[in-house]
């Protein structure tokens, strides 16, 4: 697994943003019942199987609200577990693991999702040419966790935001076509003419006949949207290596098998950050004895 690195920086502006709005003025509750010298462990339990991600973002959650507090991994970001494994293990100050709690466990829960979601749609897909990509749906402000966590799943990013790629979706033709088709070619070529050759120039289209004036203006990637799958076989037969295929639209467990065996060179989902459901994971803690 290749590229499994989070930035500081961002990382820590997103937990440092979540704390102001969970805790703008601490955590009255432990403050209230916990004792200032309490100490407490705690181990992050995973109740139900699947692929480990976010591990250091909930280690450094702890670590944010107490530089003291302690966090083991036990599991390594990408690696499978399975329903009763222990993933980390926490001591420190009991006010601080309880303050950090939820907030640790909300990401890493997500994060995991994620990454457990992707994997079985890798899955489905091995033995043909196809990769699995997120796209831009992803939860406001979290883009860089929620993309880290696809790559966990053994999946791949797509364009990380609208200022690394043109990508001509189909609102964006008919603006620019004014609904006149016969335009297509030229105006993509003019298009495309304006771009550095570093580029990359992707088209969407939801008509087979789509294809070739797309295809004449030299892009470099076609998405078929919503195709069939015999569309799907069609639209792999016409293109002929003159461009990367990608298809999205109507993806899930159930199709992206036939989707990936017509040959397509990219699939993207949408599904694996914009409606995943969060992975049970719990924190379970014991209070000890304050220290002498």
């Amino acid at each position: 697994m290749t590229n499994l690195t989070l930035p500081a920086a961002p990382v820590r502006e997103i937990l440092e943003r979540a704390f102001a709005e969970d805790a703008p003025s601490g955590d009255i509750t432990s403050q209230l019942l916990i004792p200032a010298d309490a100490h407490a462990t705690a181990v992050l339990n995973a109740r139900v199987p699947g692929v480990f991600s976010g591990g250091t973002v909930f280690r450094d959650a702890m670590k944010l609200v107490d530089p003291d507090t302690v966090v083991e991994l036990l599991l390594a970001d990408s690696e499978a577990f399975d329903a009763g494994t222990h993933l980390a293990r926490v001591s420190g100050r009991a006010r601080s693991v309880l303050l950090a709690e939820r907030i640790g466990l909300n990401l890493v829960q997500r994060m995991s999702a994620i990454a457990t979601k992707t994997a079985e749609f890798v899955r489905l897909v091995e033995g043909t040419r196809a990769r699995i990509t997120d796209t831009r749906k992803t939860t406001p402000g979290l883009r860089v966790l929620e993309r880290y966590a696809v790559r966990c799943g053994g999946g791949a990013n797509h364009r990380y935001s609208l200022s690394d790629a043109v990508l001509a979706k189909d609102n964006h033709l008919a603006v620019m076509t004014g609904g006149d088709s016969s335009k297509l070619t030229e105006l993509l070529i003019a298009a495309k003419a304006q771009l550095g050759h570093t580029t990359h120039f992707e088209v969407e289209v939801d008509k087979a006949e789509q294809i070739e004036p797309v295809l004449a203006a030299g892009v470099d990637t076609i998405m078929l949207d919503n195709f069939s799958i015999a569309e799907l076989r069609a639209g792999v037969k016409q293109v002929d290596g003159r461009a990367i295929i990608e298809a999205s639209g109507n993806v899930n467990v159930s199709t992206v098998t036939e989707i990936a065996a017509a040959g397509v060179d990219v699939i993207s989902i949408g599904g694996l950050t914009h409606s995943v459901s969060a992975l049970d994971l719990g924190l379970d803690i014991e209070l000890t004895a304050p220290r002498n």
